[in-house]
């Protein structure tokens, strides 16, 4: 066996799915097998791998094991003379294998081997290739030197920016996405260190190597699709605690003590300071617009009080001191729920959703003011006009602070996604498919040929004029039917036009998932059948505010319905689950499908009719629920099993 490769999985399934096919693809003129380690996941990645790729070999563990361990796990039994560990979230090209293992033929003293890697916009990705994370080359990694001075051979050793992303060199580190190993420098070294649980076993493991008399290699004659961010969030203060702590124990294990002791105590402070910036980020960007448009609001109607004073009463101070410090401040916190509860602090900021919740809250702040005593209510000439000038004001200033470098402040831009799809012509309708199923907003401007055979008035050019199709239609994002194009020629395409900003994605064959990633900064997205509405924030908020709605009702009106639902203790025990949130009150016929969107378990489902349906039948009712979900729906279904809200469901 010349080649094994493993591949450690968790919860990516769609993802793994395109990793083996080009992993397939990659082995054809190679012995090669392939392990996949999953680490217990719960989104039928498993039963996906059996159906589609039966001659692979699975390990499923029972818990998340981490990354270490898992490999170790697959390593333990590989045969290949080389062994590949791989991210499931990449792909590969189809000559990758052979070039890689052509040249560590060529090279006995290469005990491990990366390559070149570009994310899902086809960006270089600079952890290609690495030094040795000392504490000095830390230090300028963690505070942001090496991005100043991204060329300097002192200050960039941890991303060796002083080395050509072009041009085969020797480095210190291997990147863990993709690590080709010999096994006879395996056996001599040592596994991965499994006190590593995800970060830092690379680099120990690239160490050891050097360390074993070995050579660790950067190579670029071949290029790998890496969508950084899928298993972790780069950016979470969790991502930041792991990748430091690992680093910690880096140090530990292979410096002398007292710099392992400095090494430690370095970055313990770093993990706090980045902790701190990051809450600290993450406040200031989630709290700045509601506390602008509370502003706007505030001072609004102080001017607007001012003046009508001024106007109406020749300025006797008509109007006490408890309108402007408790009055206006209630009104203002009525629109800024609202406002929030309505999607208008979702990013990028719609602005249909912002007039939506200053709609919504006008109404609440007009239901307010009819509430209050007789002394406190205030002049309503002051209430409308300050509600019409909110209407004018907030929006216009998202518009003024869209135009700010911000963005925070960006509105979402109304006109449709511009797509061109790139295969022959069946593939490309399949596809054309499955996107108008997803209900986005785009627009399919036309197919593009992936061969010159093929070619035909069908389509509206070929994919090697795929730079001039961009400008010319102002394409938005280019869908690539792998079964017609080659991994080789996608990642080629998207280096070519990696300048211009444009979005990829790759449809898999015979998949109902088109994958694809915008930045090393976030997960990757995913276009596929089951686009899941029930799983927006706004769905999330109405089904939450209707199951209150709903459970508040019951308790007013528990003296009358004890006597028409079946179990009335049950209803009681229902109604404050559902309060606390441990259930909701329609949730799906089979809770335990892990195809849908997470819900929790509800006290009644969807379904209208004898419970004994088909399996068929009730997930395609859970698929229509999840997939096209309205509160009228949950209405209509919690009145119509009125009598069964004492019962809980429990399949």
């Amino acid at each position: 066996m010349k080649l094994s490769v493993i591949i450690v999985n968790y919860n990516v399934k769609h993802f793994l799915e395109q990793c083996l096919y080009s992993v397939f693809n990659s082995s054809q003129k190679i012995d090669t097998e392939i392990i996949v380690v999953d680490n217990h996941s719960v989104d039928g990645s498993c039963q996906m791998i059996k159906e589609k790729f039966p001659a692979i070999i699975i390990i499923e563990n029972k818990q998340n094991l981490g990354f270490s361990k898992a490999n170790n796990q697959a390593i333990k039994i590989a045969k290949g003379e080389y062994i590949l560990l791989l991210n499931p979230d990449t792909v590969v090209e189809e000559s990758t294998f052979e070039k890689v293992i052509e040249f560590m033929d060529s090279k006995k003293e290469v005990g491990g081997l990366g390559v070149k890697m570009i994310d899902g916009k086809g960006n270089f990705l600079p952890e290609s290739k690495r030094g040795l994370p000392t504490p000095a080359v830390a230090f300028y990694k963690i505070f942001g030197i090496s991005k100043i001075f991204p060329k300097s051979k002192t200050f960039n050793r941890y991303h060796l920016g002083y080395l050509s992303k072009e041009k085969i060199n020797e480095v210190e580190i291997l990147s863990g996405a993709f690590m080709l190993l010999r096994s006879e420098a395996l056996e001599k070294v040592g596994l991965l260190d499994e006190n590593f649980f995800m970060y830092g076993e690379d680099i120990d493991l690239s160490f050891r190597l050097i360390q074993g008399g070995y050579k660790n290699y950067y190579f670029p004659n071949t290029t790998i699709i890496h969508y950084k961010g899928e298993s972790t969030k780069k950016g979470s203060i969790n991502y930041v605690r792991m990748f430091y702590k690992a680093m910690a124990i880096f140090a530990q294990k292979h410096f002398s003590k007292g710099n392992a002791k400095f090494f430690t105590v370095f970055i313990n402070i770093a993990i706090l300071l980045r902790a701190f910036i990051a809450i600290t980020m993450q406040f200031v960007r989630d709290i700045l617009t509601p506390l602008i448009d509370g502003f706007i609001i505030y001072f609004t109607f102080f001017f607007i009080t001012k003046y009508w004073e001024l106007y109406r009463y020749n300025g006797d101070g008509s109007y006490p001191q408890i309108f402007l410090k408790y009055v206006v401040p209630s009104y203002a916190l009525l629109w800024l729920f609202s406002i929030f509860y309505l999607g208008g602090y979702l990013r990028p900021i719609k602005i249909k959703n912002v007039f939506k919740g200053i709609g919504f809250g006008a109404v609440l702040v007009l239901v307010f003011y009819a509430l209050l005593s007789e002394n406190m209510r205030f002049s309503r000439a002051i209430l409308l006009i300050g509600a019409l000038l909110t209407f004018g004001l907030i929006p216009l200033a998202r518009f003024i602070l869209h135009f700010t470098t911000l963005k925070n402040f960006a509105l979402s831009k109304y006109r449709k996604k511009r797509i061109v799809i790139v295969g022959n012509i069946d593939e490309c309708t399949r596809v054309k498919e499955i996107l108008k199923v997803t209900k986005l907003q785009f627009e399919i401007i036309g197919f593009v040929s992936s061969t010159e055979n093929n070619f035909n008035n069908t389509f509206i050019g070929k994919a090697n004029e795929l730079t001039e199709i961009v400008q010319i239609h102002k394409i938005d994002e280019i869908v690539f039917c792998s079964k017609d194009i080659s991994s080789a020629d996608v990642i080629k395409c998207m280096i070519s036009l990696s300048a211009i900003n444009i979005d990829y994605k790759i449809a898999g064959p015979d998949s109902i998932a088109i994958i694809g990633s915008n930045s090393i900064d976030t997960a990757g997205d995913l276009y596929e059948i089951h686009l899941n509405s029930i799983a927006t924030d706004i769905n999330k908020r109405n089904k939450r505010l209707i199951d209150i709605i709903l459970s508040i009702s019951l308790i007013t009106l528990l003296p009358i319905v004890i006597f028409i639902v079946k179990k009335p203790f049950g209803l009681v025990k229902n109604i404050f689950l559902v309060l606390l949130g441990y259930y909701t009150w329609v949730g799906y016929i089979n809770s335990n499908n892990n195809l849908l969107p997470k819900l929790k378990k509800g006290i009644i489902s969807p379904i209208l009719f004898s419970s004994n349906s088909s399996n068929n039948i009730s997930s395609q009712i859970d698929l229509m629920y999840a997939k096209d979900y309205k509160v009228t729906i949950d209405i209509i279904c919690f009145f119509n099993k009125f009598k069964e809200l004492g019962n809980i469901i429990t399949k």
